[in-house]
């Protein structure tokens, strides 16, 4: 394994200028529809969840939020619309499919004079659905009581499933008995996504396994399972969280199992975090997990929490050092106000492994220090603490800027309601090299996937030029 060896602004004239920072707010923009219409994703689904939630709303999807090159993001709802109450013998959890949303970013200059110094319009371009290709583990519904419309709840299975097509989904009792991590079981919570160098797959990290998969980035399908340590999984599940947490002294807590994933810029390597520590661990000490794409090799190392109640994302600065998300809950949807939301920087190069440990494992915690305050530079721009989101998750480099100047997009969870934590929204920064001190920012470099009419074009055009080269050389 190798060695784990941010332009001047415009601002609005009836704001007051920022205060010095590492970075800086330039662009904000919202996603509240598609084509298909208000609040509806483009995933083609029909009717209705077991809640009465439309089966395609739009919404949570900063859970996770990825750069694809360009001007495409993928961003990633967690497990569906279970803020919207009904059955809590499952959590108000629902058969809602998992999937990620492809969106464009427009990021155009602002000449205005008045606003930020850039324009922001997100516009939804694609919904993909995950699947496996073998037979999954969903709940019976028996026991468990009844839908919203009064009617038992019955299978978890999905109605869409089909041979060879089997769909991961949000409700809590998709499971069968043994660990939590069995890949079998139907579950998902994804909370993480990155996108392969080559461009042709998604890694996605959950908090119900915990699980990390790899995904077919075109159909969906479940291609590949890393094995994680076995100290991250609990035995002894359950539809309840705060069952499942009552009954497991060691693994993941419900609902705060792996809340962060980044790709190391070559591609080899996937760094995930969990979003608080696990059972057997102490003094806000939570785990992060290296895993070698090629090998499946894991390590472990500890991060101390500061001030944040847990971690929801974190995001490869270079080869060894990471920017880690670090939160509270407080802020819209909470109804209170945001306090607690700040970027850290760490470095992996001297981490000790802490895979065998267990306990308070503060005297090996990555080194630290705070790279931005995000409500100091959102407040800043006038964004009042109270309208500032509690659940800000989704973390992702985009393109630079023409001067060469990194951006860096901020998305929030908004749990599938809008009118109590406000719309599904895209904070854009400003990073220069200098903000990013002696760290030595490098990009991924994701390749260009074909359209299927330009990549029948491509094997077409290939395909004759293999004939004249064969008519060339017997000519010759």
């Amino acid at each position: 394994m190798k060695k784990f060896k941010l332009i001047p602004l415009a601002i609005l004239a009836a704001i007051a200028a920022p205060a010095a920072h590492a970075a800086d707010l330039i662009a904000l923009g919202s996603l509240t529809g598609s084509s298909a219409g208000a609040y509806a994703d483009l995933s083609g689904l029909t009717g209705t969840l077991e809640n009465g939630v439309a089966a395609n709303v739009l919404g949570g999807i900063g859970s996770g939020l990825a750069w694809a090159g360009g001007n495409t993001f993928l961003a990633l709802p967690d497990r569906g619309p279970n803020a919207t109450p009904y059955n809590s013998l499952v959590d108000d959890t629902v058969s809602y499919i998992s999937r990620f949303q492809t969106v464009s970013m427009d990021l155009t200059v602002n000449n205005s004079g008045v606003g930020l110094a850039y324009n922001l319009t997100p516009t939804l371009a694609a919904t993909t659905l995950l699947s496996s290709p073998t037979a999954l583990n969903y709940g019976s519904g028996a026991g468990l009581g009844n839908k919203a419309d009064g009617t038992p709840l019955g299978s978890g299975a999905p109605t869409q499933n089909s041979a060879g097509t089997y769909y991961f989904t949000g409700r809590s009792d998709n499971f069968a008995a043994g660990l939590s991590t069995n890949p079998n079981n139907a579950r998902l919570d994804p909370e993480g996504i990155r996108v392969s160098n080559d461009g042709r797959s998604v890694f996605v990290s959950d908090e119900y396994g915990p699980y990390v998969y790899q995904f077919d980035r075109s159909t969906g399908q479940r291609i590949n399972t890393f094995t994680l340590p076995g100290n991250l999984a609990v035995s002894n599940l359950s539809a309840q969280g705060n069952v499942e947490i009552s009954g497991n002294t060691t693994g993941r807590v419900a609902n705060k199992g792996m809340e962060g994933l980044a790709i190391t810029p070559d591609g080899k390597t996937l760094v995930g975090i969990m979003q608080a520590p696990l059972e057997q661990d102490t003094n806000k000490n939570v785990r992060i997990v290296t895993i070698d794409i090629a090998t499946g090799t894991t390590h472990e190392y500890a991060y101390k929490l500061t001030t944040g109640s847990g971690v929801s994302e974190i995001l490869a600065i270079n080869d060894h050092e990471f920017l880690v998300d670090e939160r509270d809950g407080k802020g819209l949807g909470d109804g209170s106000n945001a306090a607690a939301k700040q970027l850290f920087k760490i470095n992996l190069s001297n981490a000790q492994d802490v895979t065998g440990l267990s306990g308070d494992l503060s005297a090996k915690a990555v080194s630290k220090s705070l790279f931005m305050d995000v409500v100091s530079v959102l407040t800043a721009h006038g964004i009042s603490a109270s309208q500032i989101p509690s659940k800000l998750e989704g973390l992702s480099w985009g393109q630079d800027l023409a001067d060469g100047t990194h951006t860096l997009y901020l998305a929030n969870d908004n749990d599938f309601v809008p009118g109590t934590s406000g719309p599904n929204n895209f904070y854009v920064f400003s990073v220069s090299n200098a903000d990013l001190g002696t760290s030595l920012y490098q990009a991924q470099s994701i390749a260009a996937v074909p359209e299927p009419e330009s990549y029948a074009m491509l094997l077409a055009g290939l395909g004759l030029l293999g004939f004249m080269s064969r008519r060339k050389r017997q000519s010759v």
